[in-house]
């Protein structure tokens, strides 16, 4: 066997010879119930559909595994299982926006943004119908399920889409204002979600802009800029590295398009380095859209930190976050070699 070969049976394993721990207790059971996206996502729906009869929510054969079946439970008049027709209901959706209603339609990202691109582009976007894409278990997070459920390309896909607004929930609470925000915004949106075990960042439900980011910690030496599941990640490691006399400062850029360009000025001006961290392809992502800000700045240092351009290996979720250093371990490594460069 080969020495490619055999890591890559370790990844699919689980396991390994060396130091890097790939099992996770998390990544399999243990998160309670209120701490899960993927879980308060219908109940969330359906708290605002007691009061907006606007709201539908429509799914392909997901209900369980995004648990809109919450919101199927308490308003069955305005809840659709389209079944593996995916393109057809994002369609459909625009169609239900153009009456007015305001219509959430969710399942897998790589099924929502990847198969469902031109529809969202032709029927959502460019004619302004305030359809909520949600594209659950997003990134690498489907694990075992190998890269046609992989989701590593939906943010580059669909951030230069006009008319588009991108956002990334980074934890239960947030996805919670998210919704909250998203009910009367006034364009189609993608709504990009982890796969429901994501570790808490926002102990409270935030009051969020799309738009302007959220600074989550200060530093004066460098910035990680950061979305979705990588922010908790890169607030450990930022714990980590000021334990070493390194100030890092953490910002949540959870809007892709339109981003906050000033907040990527900020740490440009006030930190000189920038590392931008994301569960998501390295080419055409979050690292790529700051790319587009610094090019119109002063000089300021630069790396770009996701999963290399190429189809991930198969293996437990776990064990590809520390394949690929993304887990706080592995954003840590990054970040000080980055800063020491």
């Amino acid at each position: 066997m080969t020495k490619d070969m055999q890591d890559e049976s370790e990844i699919f394993r689980g396991t390994t010879t060396g130091s890097t721990r790939l099992r996770d207790a998390r990544s399999v059971r243990g998160t309670p119930k209120a701490g899960m996206p993927a879980f308060v996502l219908g109940e969330e729906l359906a708290d605002l559909a007691d009061s907006d009869p606007r709201i539908a929510v429509a799914t392909a054969d997901l209900a369980s595994a995004n648990r809109t079946n919450d919101f199927r439970d308490r308003h069955p008049e305005r809840f659709v299982n389209f079944s593996i027709a995916e393109k057809n209901m994002i369609t459909a959706a625009a169609g239900m926006a153009s009456t007015g209603l305001v219509p959430y339609v969710a399942t897998f990202a790589s099924f929502a943004a990847i198969l469902g691109a031109e529809a969202i582009r032709t029927d959502c976007a460019y004619p302004r119908m305030k359809v909520r894409v949600l594209g659950s278990h997003s990134g690498m997070s489907m694990g075992f399920y190998g890269s046609s459920h992989h989701a590593l390309e939906d943010l580059g896909m669909l951030r230069c889409m006009a008319d588009l607004t991108v956002v990334c929930a980074t934890d239960a609470n947030h996805l919670r204002a998210i919704l909250r925000a998203s009910v009367d915004h006034p364009k189609a949106m993608y709504i990009r979600l982890g796969r429901g075990r994501d570790p808490e960042v926002y102990p409270s439900v935030p009051q969020i802009t799309f738009g302007k980011a959220a600074r989550l910690r200060e530093g004066t030496d460098l910035t990680i800029i950061t979305c979705g599941s990588q922010v908790r990640a890169s607030l450990d490691a930022a714990e980590v590295l000021a334990g070493e006399g390194i100030s890092v400062r953490v910002v949540d850029m959870f809007t892709i398009s339109e981003m906050d360009r000033d907040e990527i000025k900020a740490a440009a001006a006030e930190t000189g380095a920038i590392l931008t961290v994301e569960e998501h392809n390295i080419t055409g992502g979050l690292g790529s859209a700051v790319t587009e800000v610094l090019i119109d700045l002063p000089r300021c240092r630069f790396r770009k930190h996701g999963v290399p351009d190429k189809y991930v290996e198969v293996g437990p979720p776990a064990a590809l976050y520390a394949h690929y250093r993304l887990n706080a371990e592995g954003v840590a490594e990054i970040a000080r070699e980055f800063h020491s460069a």
